[in-house]
């Protein structure tokens, strides 16, 4: 009786030590790839300080409307590995928005156009691409705003200013009345041109 009791006491003594065996190989294999996910990525945020997005919608025997949005975030992910799943991110607060045509900040923010209290962000979403140039990319985009979705291309040169900081200067061209952007006789585009372009200069810093 003595001897099977040793036994079985052997047994599950040896169980143990095999269970916490495979749970630190579990987990070691666990901690390595999230490390090898980790590196395989690389993030870089925006410097929100000094980069700057424009605009312009020509106007018909007029002074263009020109403005900016002075607030907006985001990020860019390269895939270090295979290069297939690089992706950016750009949200802009439409709220923040200023115009040559100040006094009709309050017309461009109402529901006639940018619709700000329902739609207050607009966002760029590149999904995932490819590169072989590291200098000029064009890129077909997914633009949100007023809560549709359409595919627009925007043409990027980068600039690698150190290896910490790079510029990306971007072009990027849509038809307002493809977001409802002017509705009612707003909608016209003999006096506002539907063309609305974009033009962007961000600073990208390595995290």
């Amino acid at each position: 009786m003595n001897l099977m009791k040793k036994q079985t006491f052997l047994q599950e003594n040896i169980l143990k030590k095999l269970i916490k065996v495979i749970y630190f190989l579990a987990l070691t294999i666990t901690v390595i790839s999230f490390n090898n996910y980790v590196k395989a990525k690389e993030k870089w945020v925006i410097d929100k300080d000094i980069s700057k997005i424009k605009f312009e919608i020509p106007v018909l025997f007029a002074t263009n409307v020109i403005g900016e949005f002075k607030n907006f975030d985001g990020f860019v992910e390269i895939d270090l590995i295979n290069n297939e799943n690089n992706k950016a991110i750009l949200s802009v607060d439409i709220g923040s928005i200023e115009l040559n045509y100040n006094k009709y900040k309050n017309l461009i923010l109402s529901p006639i156009f940018f619709d700000l209290s329902n739609y207050p962000i607009s966002v760029l979403d590149t999904k995932k691409f490819s590169y072989t140039n590291e200098q000029e990319l064009s890129l077909d985009i997914e633009l949100t705003i007023k809560g549709i979705s359409k595919m627009a291309i925007t043409e990027l040169k980068i600039n690698r200013l150190t290896t910490n900081i790079v510029q990306i200067l971007g072009k990027l061209e849509f038809n307002r009345n493809d977001f409802n952007i002017g509705t009612g006789s707003w909608k016209n585009t003999t006096i506002l041109k539907n063309k609305i372009k974009i033009e962007t200069n961000i600073f990208l810093l390595r995290e």
